[in-house]
């Protein structure tokens, strides 16, 4: 029996009929991990990150000097012993931009988790509950939107270098103070979110139901702000690293700890760039601007990630499937021809 015989007898019995060369097994789907389509940007900044973090956490685990080891004087070259030679101190740069590295990156954790939560609350409860709240909230918003925010940061830093609490001096400190400065762009962003999904059906049914305001806040608002709440989260990340490294350089940094930006200040008044000690200044400003760069990249490859409209590659894959619908119903319609012939 020929396979236009076969189609045949399939046709009449009310089976299926599928075109030769096509699977007839459904196919499997795809893992969920798949379906987040991580792109190369997201594994480059993710590997950007990645190297940095490990410099800065697990580098000092094997490297044999400390960043408070003098072990040579001012500017001494880079070499065998000491691959980035000494810094004005007589300490290893290596050692100090590890120390650094580790530093800046807590102080950019810490005072990004600060921002994003109070510019997520204030956000939420000012979309939410809108009327009075609303406008108060948002006012006083916009007043802190108004002053200069590096006027705020250096006032803080100022005061808090006067005061006896310890550990307000160091790094703890100065990422309170850039994370209670960072936060107004982020609770404008996420009230006009809030606002957006306070309208919705799922809202009135949680209200129904005897949700409390809280709890309706929590669990039904909140999670579809999620996305846009992590990627603010890593531009904070990004501009509290800057916001230290901007302070660190006007002596105002951490005291008592190395950070990027004091590096770069310690280089400078020591006149570094006018010697031609390299390797004083340069480290650092390499290590920042991979750590700026791979967070500024991570936050566009999520929004890749979290928006389907952006999605890479999106078109092209759209653009195949019609194909192939083009391409199976030309092969049913020529079968259904050579059936129609046959019969």
């Amino acid at each position: 029996m020929t396979n236009i015989q076969s189609a045949a007898v399939t046709a009449e019995a009310g089976g299926p009929l599928v075109p030769e060369g096509l699977p007839t097994e459904p196919q499997k789907a795809k893992p969920a991990w798949r379906s987040l389509n991580f792109g190369p940007r997201m594994w480059i900044s993710l590997g950007i990150i990645g190297a940095v973090a490990a410099l800065a956490f697990i580098g000092p685990l094997f490297y044999p000097y400390g960043p408070d080891q003098k072990v040579g004087s001012l500017y001494d070259s880079p070499s065998a012993e000491h691959i980035l030679g000494t810094e004005n101190f007589g300490y290893d740069v290596l050692a100090v931009l590890m120390a650094s590295a580790r530093n800046s990156l807590i102080i950019g954790l810490l005072a990004g988790t600060i921002a994003v939560l109070i510019g997520v609350a204030i956000g939420i409860l000012a979309g939410y509950i809108g009327g009075w709240v609303e406008e108060a909230l948002m006012g006083f918003t916009n007043i802190v939107l108004a002053i200069p925010s590096i006027v705020i940061l250096i006032l803080i830093s100022i005061s808090l270098q006067s005061t006896n609490v310890a550990f307000l001096k160091g790094v703890v400190g100065l990422a309170l103070v850039i994370g209670i400065t960072a936060w107004p762009w982020t609770a404008r962003a996420v009230r006009a979110q809030a606002s957006s999904v306070a309208t919705r059906e799922h809202i009135d049914v949680a209200k129904l139901s005897g949700a409390r305001t809280p709890s309706i806040m929590v669990r039904d608002v909140l999670p579809y702000l999620a996305s846009y709440a992590v990627m603010a989260w890593v531009l904070q990340l990004a501009s509290a690293i800057l916001a230290e490294s901007t302070l660190s350089m006007l002596g105002l940094g951490p005291s008592g700890a190395n950070s990027l930006g004091k590096q770069l200040f310690w280089a400078l008044a020591f006149q570094a760039v006018a010697t031609g000690a390299w390797w004083a200044f340069l480290p650092p400003t390499i290590v920042l601007t991979m750590i700026s760069f791979g967070l500024l990249y991570l936050q566009s490859s999520l929004d890749e990630v979290f928006n389907p409209r952006l999605r890479r590659g999106k078109k092209k894959n759209l653009a195949k499937a019609a194909a192939r619908r083009e391409e199976t119903a030309r092969k049913l319609a020529e079968q259904n021809q050579r059936v129609e012939v046959t019969a």
